[in-house]
């Protein structure tokens, strides 16, 4: 090969790895009004992204908050969806999921933490750990996800900060490490030691995030202490440092990676105070794209060869265009436009004329994206939830589950010369994930399941304002829905026969059972023992 190809491939090569080198892609996960969509704004005030941050619930502010874009989120001060966005830091590329908090949407989160490579959890010092908290930090545990930890709302009161890290070993079930460390709480809130940079940083809440104030100490015994905070103040910080480095491991990025401790920060994200120390750390320890696994073998984000999942379908990002964005996760090779790509479960050629990158709703085409990044592509209904995208090779991701739904109602169209509009809407909700739908084969009548309830008034809202449909749901005695099959063919017709009344499809065509009651599953399930019931139907 003669040598001006020889360079060419090697500086190509270069670029290439350090193009995957400067990704950072993350989730913050949390439990309702912790604060997570405010860290992420402020994370992107200071990455430049965004120039004023949305007050989420003000009502002397009129504005929201970036990354919660639709509607009714707008409306009711949550998250429902998890949103994507990109900026550059440092010249480095971090890419946020910003996941829903609340509990109905989880499903949501659960997928979106298969697209990234580590998370920050925040938790309110006064609430300390809350139930959906640990249900997220519990699956980020079950893949080894690097996990670093924000107590948020240091400027309220709050928990003893020695018994929150307790609390936070104890049902979360991490170790945890501070590399920082609160003076005072509320009222007494004076700043925070940064143990991973020897600085005290101290609070001034006159809103000029600009101007926090960084004084470097590299020896807390040091009398210069006693000049910017009180004595006692002085005295119980060098005390409880002391105790810190005695009882919590010393931090290693090593052990981090490997999900064996979690570093923890304090701060207000309100204020946006704590935050710049959080990202600075962030931005050296967190992970570079990480491997993944599919059926086939493990895919190496350093591979020549392109490959992506869809872990998450949004319709109607901008109502006016009726446009739909399938959100994948490139896991390794280079993605181009314009470029021809196998859709493994179409098994057919596809080209993307206008791959985009995200700010919450605001999309831009893009030329080429690299290992880490989240790429939108257009869609007109080919993908759904776990697709992949090849340069040719076929291969089949893991870990991108779909739950049982726990609350069941039969949808009614109140309308009926908007049928079609119906149909469309309910089918492209579906395929977004946020809940499923289910066809009984004796009746032909439409089931939604969902995880909780407040899933049924989005998915009313969102029909009726971008689809102009009217329904109305209707209640329906399920215990359980349970994708079911059998190797044995003849004793799968049978279960089927005697439980036609309790059989549905979903929407990919499998066979589910929706048990009336716990007690009519169990009978099910020793009747039929050559029958499996499954629970999750992992796409």
């Amino acid at each position: 090969m003669p040598k001006r190809c020889l360079y060419f491939n090697f500086t190509y090569a270069m670029k290439f790895e350090d193009e995957i080198n400067r990704r950072r892609t993350f989730a913050i996960i949390s439990h309702p009004d912790a604060g997570k969509t405010t860290l992420t704004e402020k994370l992107l005030l200071f990455g430049g992204a965004i120039q004023v941050a949305g007050a989420v619930k003000s009502n002397k502010i009129k504005k929201t908050a970036t990354s919660d874009f639709m509607e009714i989120e707008k409306q009711r001060g949550i998250s429902v969806a998890t949103s994507v966005m990109g900026f550059e830091y440092r010249d480095l590329k971090i890419n946020i999921l910003d996941t829903p908090g609340h509990k109905d949407f989880a499903e949501d989160t659960y997928r979106t933490l298969t697209a990234v490579d580590s998370v920050i959890v925040v938790i309110d010092v006064a609430k300390g750990v809350e139930e959906q908290t640990e249900k997220l930090v519990e699956v980020c545990r079950m893949r080894n996800t690097p996990i670093i930890v924000f107590i948020n709302k240091l400027d309220r009161e709050g928990k003893d900060s020695f018994d929150l890290l307790d609390e936070v070993e104890s049902k979360l079930g991490i170790h945890v490490c501070p590399l920082s460390w609160p003076i005072g709480m509320g009222q007494r809130f004076k700043g925070v030691y940064n143990m991973y940079e020897k600085k005290l940083v101290l609070f001034r809440p006159h809103g000029k995030q600009e101007e926090e104030d960084k004084v470097e100490i590299n020896d807390l015994a040091s009398p210069e202490l006693e000049q910017y905070i009180t004595a006692r103040q002085a005295a119980e910080l060098r005390e409880e440092v002391h105790t810190i480095e005695s009882v919590y491991p010393h931090f290693t990025r090593e052990s981090y990676l490997k999900g064996a401790i979690s570093p923890v920060f304090f701060g207000s994200a309100v204020n946006n105070f704590g935050v710049k120390e959080l990202l600075d750390c962030f931005v050296e320890i967190a992970p570079t794209p990480l491997p993944r696994q599919t059926e086939e073998r493990v895919v190496d984000p350093y591979e020549a060869q392109f490959s992506g999942f869809v872990f998450k379908i949004h319709a109607n990002m901008d109502p006016k265009h009726r446009d739909r964005i399938a959100f994948l996760r490139i896991c390794s090779g280079k993605f181009e436009r314009n470029t021809n790509y196998l859709h493994v479960r179409q098994n057919r050629t596809m080209k993307f004329s206008n791959p985009t990158t995200f700010m919450a709703e605001k999309k831009e085409v893009i030329d080429e994206a690299f290992p880490g990044d989240v790429v939108g592509l257009y869609d007109s209904g080919n993908f759904v939830i776990g697709d992949a995208v090849t340069s040719g090779e076929s291969l089949h991701f893991k870990g991108i589950p779909s739950f049982s739904p726990e609350m069941f109602r039969y949808v009614n169209n109140t309308d009926p010369l908007k049928q079609k509009q119906l149909q469309k809407g309910v089918d492209q909700l579906m395929d977004e994930g946020v809940a499923q739908l289910f066809t009984k084969e004796s009746t032909g009548r439409k089931i939604i399941g969902t995880v909780g309830a407040l899933q049924f008034d989005v998915i009313q809202y969102r029909l009726k304002h971008e689809y102009g449909a009217s329904a109305q749901f209707e209640p329906v005695n399920i215990y359980k829905a349970c994708w079911v099959r059998s190797k044995n063919e003849s004793a799968f017709q049978e279960f089927l026969q005697r439980r036609k009344n309790d059989i549905a499809k979903d929407k990919h065509g499998n066979w589910v059972f929706l048990a009336p009651s716990a007690w009519m599953l169990q009978m099910a399930q020793e009747n039929h023992p050559e029958v499996e019931f499954h629970f999750t139907n992992e796409l």
